[in-house]
């Protein structure tokens, strides 16, 4: 059986535990200071904790949309994110600063999910959602995932290159 056959309640549970291992190593060749293979669908987001005020260096995918970046944000980390505060990310082995934007509508979320599957089609295995007979995001299930917290995070990069 292979991972997009699994059972959804079976992927929902594995995903954190592989995650949890894989991210260390993904945090370390991420950061490194120049591109790497890696580095073409992954960045590394520096977020300061809300509650806490530690800094977490999350692993994201991205898809570049014109002058923005889009991540799905389904992952509980996105709860740290302020639309105000810029977040450093570290793309290609260098650093940016980006505002991020979570998008929550549901016919933007859609198109989203569209141009991001286009670009990096190995999305909806960490983006299951259930598809209609076009292959489109099923609607129900994609309200409800929405209701549940799902977004699209879009990154609203600076101009500038940040100092490591």
């Amino acid at each position: 059986m292979t991972n997009t056959q699994q059972p959804p309640q079976l992927r929902r549970r594995l995903q954190p535990k592989i995650m949890k291992m894989a991210n260390p190593p993904m945090r370390r060749v991420l950061g490194l200071p120049f591109a790497t293979p890696l580095g073409g669908r992954l960045m590394l987001a520096h977020i300061v904790g809300r509650k806490t005020g530690k800094l977490y260096k999350q692993p994201i995918s991205y898809v570049r949309e014109g002058n923005v970046l889009l991540t799905p944000g389904g992952g509980k980390w996105k709860l740290n994110l302020d639309p105000g505060t810029p977040v450093r990310l570290r793309i290609r082995g260098r650093d940016h600063t980006a505002r991020p934007e979570l998008v929550r509508d549901q016919t933007e979320v859609t198109r989203l999910l569209d141009v991001m599957s286009a670009a990096n089609p190995a999305l909806e295995r960490f983006v299951p959602l259930p598809k209609d007979r076009d292959g489109k995001p099923d609607q129900q299930a994609l309200a409800q995932a929405i209701q549940h917290g799902f977004c699209i995070l879009r990154w609203h990069l600076d101009d500038t290159v940040t100092a490591a």
